[in-house]
């Protein structure tokens, strides 16, 4: 593999850095900022712990433009810039309105990344290296995700304001991540598609020194001209990768993950265990992620995405209707944690690693950023609804059939697998574009 792909693909994947870590941080601060300002448990689930997913569902919604306007590359300097100003805000917040804000402005940097990370990295990636370096996107999240609850962990005996420095402590890999993002060049479909074709020469002189450039950009370029400038992804057309997208992003969060990540030590704590070794098994979960995140990395290119997508979601019921048992029939000490580890590992192997992947190839060029907003979108939107009622829910139902719920949607998820997703692994986007459009006519 090309040296500088591999660089400019790892420096843009580290938006997932923040994204995972922006996304879990909050849970080492949630019940002392219920605490703090005696919020009921609506208010508190739908204001000041789901806030930043309702910015990530705005962002989600409008990335595409900027992405699509100001390029790949510009559109994940603005993301960097709003999670410093996210972390640095939330930080300094005393009430939690102006808390609920500053997630808010994170949360629009979250949104827009899943845009326009993976749309980056496709566009520069060689057809038989996509799936692993688009999958390090998600790589990064989890990783996010691990020193998110890593650093809760050591954070939270610090004080009474500890929370301040859990949930302010993203500022400094979020400036970091900026600067880097100056060093990469911007995409070259992304400046074909803006008539920029000698900038977009010079990008794959270095992608592919090994080739013909001329005749590659000739290929992009009658590509390009055969695609219609004024379509939309609600076109008859593209009526399939629309409904794929929509059904990967819809069942990601009916599996139950963000809630889940939002609330791991208020859930250990359900089932028994203390603050301290909740916290605890919050790291193991993080671990666990990114162990079977590099897994799903190192397959994705080998076994396909269906593949991965069939080992998770098969996983996926037999550990969510374990933890269900365990709340039903009130198993005890450690039973929870090693069900909800092998939760994590289902998900981290599966849907983890192939969601960001699937939905960056699935789009034609013109209308990928439309195409991922829209899977982000629906991703998203059900991201911050579900974490909003977990409170609610638990208090009322109970865990266990939340959990139970989250069981049979993973049923049907197994059957969008076997009956409708096709396998996209080492075929060019622009082939692969016309496949599932092929398909609708």
């Amino acid at each position: 593999m090309n040296n500088k792909i591999l660089i400019w693909s790892v420096t843009a994947a580290l938006a997932g850095f923040l994204f995972g870590f922006d996304t879990v941080v909050i849970s080492g601060a949630d019940k002392k900022l219920q605490a703090l300002w005696g919020s009921s448990d609506a208010f508190h689930g739908t204001v000041v712990m789901a806030m930043a997913l309702w910015g990530t569902v705005v962002g989600a919604l409008f990335g595409g433009i900027p992405t699509n306007r100001l390029g790949r590359k510009k559109t994940l300097i603005i993301i960097g810039v709003l999670y410093t100003v996210s972390a640095v805000g939330s930080a300094l917040a005393n009430d939690p309105f102006v808390f609920a804000f500053f997630r808010f402005v994170g949360g629009l940097g979250v949104g827009a990344s899943t845009i326009a990370a993976p749309a980056y990295i496709s566009e520069i990636a060689p057809a038989k290296d996509r799936g692993r370096l688009v999958a390090l996107y998600q790589f990064n999240i989890v990783f996010g995700i691990l020193i998110a609850f890593l650093s809760n962990y050591l954070l939270n005996g610090i004080g009474e304001h500890a929370w301040r420095w859990m949930v302010g402590v993203e500022a400094f890999p979020a400036v970091i991540y900026t600067v880097l993002m100056l060093s990469v060049p911007k995409s070259p479909r992304w400046l074909l598609s803006k008539s920029r074709n000698d900038e977009a020469k010079k990008v794959l002189s270095i992608i592919n020194p090994n080739e013909d450039t001329e005749k590659l950009l000739l290929g992009l370029q009658s590509s390009n001209q055969a695609e219609i400038k004024n379509e939309n992804i609600f076109l008859k057309k593209y009526r399939l990768p629309l409904t794929l997208a929509f059904l990967i992003a819809m069942f990601n969060q009916l599996s139950g993950i963000n809630a889940f990540l939002y609330y791991a030590p208020r859930i250990f704590e359900e089932a028994g265990l203390g603050e301290s070794t909740a916290l605890l098994s919050s790291i193991g979960i993080g671990v666990t992620n990114l162990v079977f995140t590099l897994l799903g990395v190192f397959l994705i290119d080998r076994l396909g995405r269906k593949t991965l997508m069939y080992f998770g979601s098969v996983g996926y019921i037999i550990s969510l209707g374990l933890v269900a048992c365990a709340f039903f029939f009130e198993w005890t000490g450690m039973a929870v944690p090693i069900f909800l580890f092998l939760f994590i590992a289902s998900h981290a192997i599966g849907q983890g690693a192939v969601i960001w992947v699937f939905i960056s190839e699935i789009f034609p060029n013109h209308l990928r950023a439309s195409g991922q907003s829209f899977g982000s979108s629906t991703h998203w939107f059900l991201a911050a609804l579900i974490p909003a009622l977990i409170p609610l829910l638990f208090s009322t139902i109970g865990a266990g059939v939340v959990f139970l719920f989250f069981a049979i949607m993973m049923v049907f998820q197994l059957l969008f697998v076997i009956f409708m997703m096709p396998e996209t692994k080492g075929v060019s986007l622009e082939e692969l574009s016309k496949k599932l459009i092929k398909d609708e006519k």
